[in-house]
């Protein structure tokens, strides 16, 4: 028998030749990283980076995921949004740097994050200045990171307005159009994707391209819902309608839930007398119609003042009916003879008359109350949830006071939707039912409480709502979806996956944009 003896200098040769190769590749990784400041600086840009400034990028309405860039670009030109991704795209998938497009900061969950990544603040964005077209198509081209709010106020001078919003305004044209964009309007005009005639968007591979519905429409349709992942929004062309001056906003109240959801779907139905069709759920809250009191007036102020709400589950179903002053007779007629074929409990009547803006842009005067009490910084684990008609009274029965017993945490809201006003051919994802219902679940957490206001508890109950939906087989999908695995994603798109993937292939291979979806980790290969 013979034995190799292997001497201790040699071991030390081998191990020292190792970490010799170690350090190697760190330096190359390092110097890789390194080496992208100094490329990014000599850009031929007309805005500027900031490499030291860059926490804020790292923060969102969410508050729950901080990743901190490499870099924060203040575009002031279309060719700034272009220049910088075409840049990455040319480095390839190895330089592992990545592009997210930041607007108003209102992600829940890290989407507009990027880590060690360019984060693009749509908001500095110039160009073309806002036009309005009045005439027979009337329109509005605006930039990708211009607010609703200043849509709303630029469309009003002209007497026209969109005709699709979100509850909230001051959100980005690019955001919510890289979702969907739904409200109490959307059972009418479908969501603010279904009223867009022209986009321009810049690709992952840094090209920028015009497109619509006859004009490269396969990108304009991907992009639309797309969740970021084809293309970064950089101008629109919005659909407008002439804009009313005033608006009738209407609350009442049930207590059983399959007559609301019944007269919500037939309002939703045919011809509506109300512009506007909402609803939101109350669990075991005291004084709630006393709280409507500061901006609603009863019908009935004494049978009004004797309702109790303690320990009860309610449901609120919220009506708006747009008008102009000279129609007022008219419209006080046909808000009562719709109210009539209603069955709400006829002594929840609540009625308010705001100007058309101040009704559009509500929800800001909660976010300026809730500033002022620091209460709007804090975490928000929303879940918004795609629900079928089919299955939303199973859906009801099982959380609404049962999964969920107060909310405390926040609004829940829920409506229905008519599925023949969504586009089909675009990125989101719906049911498979003509009607299907938004349920939000819009709760704000304290970060220290253990209590039921807690981060923790509230992130418990959605999940044990997720896994109820899972378990029960009700179909549900997820509305501005966060996933954490690929086939997490694969089963939200279900049978839309594969055009999901040829799509992301054609449009942005190396996986360069909205890296915080978490749909694709390294470049996309298909064949």
């Amino acid at each position: 028998m013979r034995y190799t003896l292997v001497s201790f200098p040699s071991l030390n040769n081998m191990i020292f030749f190792i970490i010799l190769f170690l350090s190697c590749v760190t330096t190359k990784i390092n110097l890789c990283f390194s080496c992208v400041p100094s490329s990014l600086k000599t850009l031929p840009i007309d805005g500027h980076f900031n490499f030291q400034q860059v926490e804020h990028a790292a923060k969102d309405f969410g508050n729950r995921y901080s990743f901190l860039p490499l870099a924060v670009l203040y575009p002031k030109s279309v060719s700034d949004v272009a220049t910088t991704v075409k840049h990455i795209w040319r480095l390839g998938g190895g330089s592992e740097l990545r592009v997210a497009a930041r607007g108003h900061g209102h992600s829940l969950q890290g989407q507009a994050q990027v880590h060690r990544g360019v984060v693009i603040n749509m908001e500095s964005l110039q160009g073309p200045k806002m036009q309005v077209h009045a005439g027979n198509l009337s329109y509005v081209d605006v930039s990708g990171g211009e607010l609703w709010i200043n849509i709303l106020r630029e469309s009003l001078k002209h007497g026209l307005a969109p005709k699709s919003w979100t509850d909230y305004l001051h959100l980005t044209v690019g955001g919510t159009l890289s979702n969907a964009g739904i409200s109490g309007q959307a059972f009418r005009h479908g969501p603010q994707i279904s009223n867009v005639y022209q986009l321009q968007v810049v690709t992952g591979k840094g090209e920028v391209v015009n497109c619509s519905e006859k004009q490269n429409s396969d990108l304009f349709y991907s992009v639309l819902g797309g969740l970021g992942q084809f293309g970064i929004i950089t101008r629109a062309r919005i659909s407008l309608e002439p804009a009313p001056l005033m608006v009738k906003w209407i609350r009442v109240l049930y207590t059983d839930f399959t007559t609301f959801a019944r007269d919500q779907e037939k309002l939703i139905s045919g011809e509506s007398a109300f512009d506007y069709v909402e609803g939101f759920v109350i669990i075991n809250r005291t004084g709630v119609l006393n709280n409507w009191r500061s901006s609603f007036s009863p019908q009935d102020p004494v049978q009004a003042s004797q309702f109790k709400s303690d320990g009860r589950t309610l449901f609120c179903l919220e009506l708006a009916k747009y008008f102009n002053p000279e129609e007022m007779a008219l419209v006080n007629q046909e808000i009562k003879s719709s109210l009539s074929q209603l069955n709400h409990i006829p002594s929840t009547l609540f009625t308010s008359q705001v100007p058309y803006i101040e009704f559009l842009d509500r929800v800001h005067i909660s976010e300026i109350k809730l500033r002022s009490r620091g209460l709007w910084e804090v975490p928000h684990p929303w879940l918004n949830l795609l629900i079928p008609r089919s299955k939303i009274l199973s859906f009801a029965q099982q959380v609404f006071g049962n999964i969920l017993t107060d909310t405390s945490s926040g609004p829940i809201l829920i409506y229905p939707l008519n599925k023949s006003k969504w586009d089909n051919r675009t990125s989101v994802v719906t049911p498979e039912e003509d009607v299907f219902y938004l349920v939000a679940f819009l709760s704000s957490a304290v970060p220290s409480s253990t209590a039921s206001d807690g981060l923790e508890q509230v992130l418990i109950r959605n999940q044990r709502i997720l896994d109820f939906c899972e378990i029960a087989g009700l179909g549900v999908k997820q509305y501005l979806p966060h996933y954490s695995t690929q086939a997490e994603w694969k089963s939200h798109f279900g049978s839309h996956w594969e055009a999901f993937i040829q799509r992301k292939s054609a449009y942005d291979p190396l996986a360069i944009l909205a890296p915080g979806q978490r749909i694709f980790q390294k470049p996309v290969a298909y064949s």
